[in-house]
């Protein structure tokens, strides 16, 4: 081999060496400064107010400042599209809901996309939803308002916070898999859509747990299902709608992706992390409280999985349904 083609050689080997050992240790000494979640809602929202517990937990386990940015707007688009053009560097993450899952289809013209542009990191809680009525309606039970449903079809109100929002695409996917027919009535906020369930403008909504326990403890509410797989702890007897309507499961949720191209080590750092706070019992019993639970342990990689699964069952709702967003 000639001496100048064996220098580059060497050269070339030193170099990737060295790449290989800067990445290695910048995985190992992450976080070195602060890291940024970006949060795609408004501050004091739900997702919000449970971001915040977990920043906490993460900067107190990792020695750095965890840092929200509320960026809402576009239905959770605008703070996503942020994430997906930042750097790869395990410094910029996405407090990700279920709309991303959703927007994949809901939306037709993204410019980007949630799968492909972003690195899963680890899912974090679900938010169990409910199937509220008001009292006066004669159903008692899931399988009683089915029956009403049939035999007035289109005669039902249900409520939501507005179209494509989760309340409303979990209904849809009730009304795919039972064969009913409800009428959707979208209002701008879910306070004011239950507020008129509550009074009897409206017959039913599926609601947040912990914005309906309150009404539906003070008779305000009945409750006729949760939309977990199993029951819920808050409320042990009510039934999920799944003890019904065979394989019906609709929980909203929140995780964490990074922007595509972090590096594995960073990812699975985070990963222990997030894992290791969730299974500490001050953050189970906070999160408790305000009607949410950790979401079963996950790789991130089943974490990926999840998500393509997610998307592909919301797509299957949205497009049933016809929802178009403004």
């Amino acid at each position: 081999m000639k001496p100048a083609r064996r220098q580059i050689l060497y050269f070339a080997a030193g170099a990737a060496a060295s790449c290989a050992f800067v990445k290695s240790a910048g995985a190992q000494t992450y976080p070195a400064r602060p890291v940024h979640i970006i949060v795609p809602f408004a501050a004091g929202n739900g997702p919000d107010v449970i971001a915040r517990l977990m920043v906490h937990s993460l900067a107190h386990r990792l020695g750095q400042p965890f840092i929200i940015e509320n960026r809402p707007g576009a239905g959770t688009n605008v703070g996503t599209e942020a994430v997906t053009t930042a750097p790869p560097d395990g410094y910029t993450l996405l407090w990700a809901p279920t709309a991303s899952a959703i927007n994949a289809t809901l939306y037709e013209n993204l410019r980007f996309n949630f799968i492909r542009d972003t690195t899963p990191v680890a899912g974090c809680v679900q938010l169990p939803n409910i199937m509220v009525v008001n009292p006066s309606l004669p159903a008692k039970t899931v399988p009683e308002f089915i029956a009403y449903a049939k035999a007035n079809p289109g005669k039902i109100n249900y409520v939501s916070g507005g179209n494509g929002t989760t309340p409303h695409l979990t209904a849809e996917l009730f009304q795919m898999m039972t064969g009913i027919k409800i009428t959707h009535v979208p209002y701008r906020s879910s306070t004011q859509a239950l507020s008129d369930v509550i009074g009897g403008q409206a017959q039913v909504m599926f609601d947040a747990i912990a914005t309906s326990i309150a009404h539906v403890k003070a008779g305000e509410l009945r409750a006729l299902g949760v939309t977990t797989a199993g029951r819920s702890a808050v409320l042990p007897d009510v039934p999920s709608i799944g003890e019904f309507v065979a394989g019906y499961e609709a929980n909203s949720w929140l995780g964490i992706v990074a922007p595509k191209g972090t590096p594995k080590e960073i990812v699975d750092k985070l990963n222990n992390e997030i894992t290791a706070a969730l299974a500490d019992p001050e953050m189970k019993k906070q999160l408790s409280d305000i009607g949410t639970e950790p979401m079963p342990t996950m790789t991130p990689v089943e974490f990926g999985k999840f998500i393509i699964v997610e998307t592909a069952k919301w797509g299957k709702v949205v497009k049933f349904a016809g929802v178009k967003v403004e």
